[in-house]
């Protein structure tokens, strides 16, 4: 074979593993929420596949994912039902317009180009791309009916009910034609994705890598009231239907605002590629001040009958084009990787790195996650490797450095042809531990799940503390001047040997301890005799079994009102309670026939914790705040945020995360945010100070 025909048959072999790669990609990405490519690597290859397309025209396929938008839609094969997650599934309902995906470009002279093909003197939207997922809005007659994801682009799911639990999102609006549908970015704020990755966190659950995963995840939910409780935003950025007002796409926008849809302000209106330049490059910079996650900025020529004449592609509008902010990664060596041992048992590799800048911040570590992330990407100590900031706030390695790479030479995975396999056994064997870092116990792998546990619970240090540190938190029992510092001190001098032990403290064991004394052991007894009060759900939170975290305790609690009547549930009764399959159930389980924790229950019981529901729980205090919708923001030294809202819910009213016109008045703290101060002056929602709210609350 010559060396042509030897190219021609490597360049259609790279053909169709970059199809099968970037399939999988939009896989993770759309369905799975858990992308395991960048935006631009993604880019990248498919601009490489497409350049193949046009060199080999005879391998042209319809579903290429040049061809296609990638879909958010869960196939289920035949005789396998969806996951509890997913319940029955969402209703799947046709697109009345297409749903297209944009152009993508990371360069000011491919935004030119686009530019000089546009009829003379186009004005240009510039518009912020916010990093969310795309809603279509169905109203008719001025009623929302209907609330499509993106889908395959041509169908999407149903996901109106969950829509509904989003404040921003009008459920009417004035204009009363038969059909009118509006486009938005439904995302979730900083403020909240940080908030909920530290929740999942905590209960060692896997992280959400970004805000828009997380919004997808959210959206995806069955049970609306948990979407609810999420805070996700909406802005609109597009309308269609028939005989609509307004004629360039800015007026349309602004009218849309006046309907009580959110607008970014920072919308502009240019008429020369040195305008689209100069907010291109002012909100690469003032983008990380933003409340929200934003990836790009987006370029729509402005004219309605203008974009009706340039059309679209197969696969996007030849009137619009995105301009991505390439995600700031260095390259940096690994110098080790260590494993950590969470309260669970699950075992996670860390990435020790040479000290790298990034995004302002010095980078020295970074999750591996588990082993099988290791294994795809090949990962070994004193590999280079890329990190990048997972939504500007998390590190994580993205890639490795290969030095040795040719075009030719190299298979699709990545590694030289004949090297060790990524996939091997050898590849590994000197990475991820056969016994506990920590005790030295076995490690176990469950069939179908990535990580490793130490099953050893009830002695391996790490495992014991971290259940004592999830005891203590505030979402659990909440117990004052118990942190980690102070937990592992008292557990190295003998007085703290699991979670009960927690209630046998005395004033004179902790006093006598170093950087303590009489006054810090009097406020930890204090905290330590409040949380006998705490209820029943917080209770069972803060035993830490797996999987059970602080929704799906509560769920548990009204279904068992007492630890007695739960520690004897069948696995028929707990797979009946919403939200708890087979998994968690089996957690639960086991951890009722395991002698050590029967034992540690009984010790709680006799110090006087709660371990039954009490009548106050399960009944509203009253109907005082019943049909208002009430925004918390800033910092309150009465009560807590949670607390806060939990007031809110037990006198009947409703917490939502941001403001519009239906919001009844927000409840503001110290540092209230200035955006959402400015957003409720400018419609007239009125403001209560923490006195006002509970005056409110004792006199209405």
């Amino acid at each position: 074979m010559d060396l042509f025909s030897q190219i021609d048959t490597l360049e259609r072999e790279e053909l169709v593993a970059l199809r099968r790669e970037l399939e999988e990609a939009n896989h993770r990405y759309y369905v799975m929420n858990s992308p395991t490519m960048s935006d631009y690597d993604f880019d990248q290859k498919l601009r490489r596949l497409q350049d193949l397309e046009a060199l080999y025209p005879d391998m042209f396929d319809p579903n290429s994912p040049t061809q296609r938008v990638g879909s958010d839609i869960e196939e289920v094969k035949p005789g396998k039902a969806k996951g509890k997650s997913k319940g029955k599934g969402f209703e799947q309902v046709a697109h009345k317009y297409p749903m297209l995906s944009l152009s993508n470009t990371y360069s000011q002279e491919e935004v030119e180009e686009w530019m000089s093909k546009l009829p003379a003197g186009a004005e240009i939207v510039c518009e912020l791309k916010f990093d969310g997922l795309s809603i279509s809005l169905w109203y008719e007659h001025g009623i929302l009916t209907k609330a499509l994801t993106r889908g395959d682009g041509t169908k999407g799911d149903n996901v109106v009910e969950n829509i509904r639990t989003i404040s921003s999102i009008p459920q009417a609006i004035s204009e009363k034609s038969a059909f009118i549908e509006l486009r938005g970015e439904v995302l979730l704020p900083w403020a909240a994705f940080e908030r909920l990755n530290q929740e999942r966190e905590a209960d060692e659950e896997p992280l959400f890598a970004n805000p828009r995963n997380a919004a997808s995840g959210t959206l995806k939910l069955q049970d609306a009231s948990e979407v609810a409780k999420r805070g996700l935003d909406c802005y609109l950025y597009y309308m269609l239907g028939e005989d609509l007002p307004g004629q360039t796409h800015y007026d349309r926008l602004q009218l849309a605002q006046k309907w009580g849809f959110n607008i970014s302000n920072a919308v502009r209106v240019c008429h020369s590629i040195e305008e689209v330049m100069a907010y291109i490059q002012h909100w690469d910079t003032e983008r990380k001040n933003l409340p929200v996650a934003t990836d790009g900025i987006v370029l729509k020529v402005n004219n309605l009958a203008m974009q009706n004449e340039l059309g679209f592609t197969a696969k996007s509008p030849r009137w619009a084009i995105a301009y991505k902010f390439p995600a700031e990664k260095q390259l940096t060596r690994l110098n080790a990787i260590t494993y950590q041992v969470g309260r669970t048992g699950v075992v996670t590799p860390v990435a020790n790195l040479e000290p790298v800048q990034l995004s302002g911040t010095t980078v020295q570590r970074a999750t591996l996650h588990n082993e099988d992330f290791i294994r795809q990407l090949d990962i070994r100590e004193g590999d280079m490797v890329w990190v990048e900031k997972g939504g500007e706030i998390i590190p994580k390695i993205i890639g490795k450095e290969d030095n040795n790479q040719s075009p030719i030479a190299n298979s699709p995975s990545g590694r030289p042809i004949g090297s060790v396999p990524s996939n091997s056994e050898a590849s590994l064997s000197y990475l991820f531990p056969k016994n506990c870092p920590e005790c030295g116990t076995p490690l176990v792998r469950v069939e179908g799940e990535a990580a490793w546990r130490c099953p050893n619970e009830a002695s391996c240090p790490p495992q014991i503390k971290g259940k004592m540190e999830h005891f203590v938190s505030r979402k659990a029992m909440n117990i004052d001047g118990l942190g980690s510092e102070t937990i592992d001190l008292l557990y190295s001098q003998g007085l703290l040997k699991n979670i009960a032990d927690i209630y046998d403290l005395k004033q004179d064991d902790i006093a006598r301890q170093e950087r303590l004394g009489e006054k810090s052991a009097q406020n930890m007894l204090a905290g330590i005799e409040a949380s006998k009060q705490v209820p029943w759900a917080r209770v069972l939170f803060a035993l830490g079994i797996r999987m059970v975290g602080e929704t799906t305790a509560k769920k548990i609690a009204r279904c068992f009102p007492s630890i007695d009547q739960l520690q004897w549930a069948t696995m028929e009764q707990l797979t009946a309670i919403e939200d708890v399959g087979e998994q968690i159930a089996t957690n639960i389980i086991a951890y009722f026939n395991d002698i050590n924790n029967l034992a540690i229950i009984n010790q709680l019981r006799e110090a006087g914790v709660q371990m039954e529901s009490q009548e106050q729980e399960t009944a509203p205090q009253s109907d005082k705040l019943q049909g208002k919708s009430i925004v918390i923001s800033g910092v309150f030294t009465k009560h807590s945020r949670d607390e806060y809202k939990a007031i809110i819910e037990a006198n009947g009213g409703k917490n939502v995360g941001s403001v519009s016109k239906k919001t009844s008045f927000i409840l503001a703290g110290e540092n209230m945010g200035p955006e959402k101060r400015k957003k409720a002056e400018s419609l007239g929602v009125e403001i209560l100070t923490e006195e006002q709210f509970l005056a409110l609350i004792q006199n209405s």
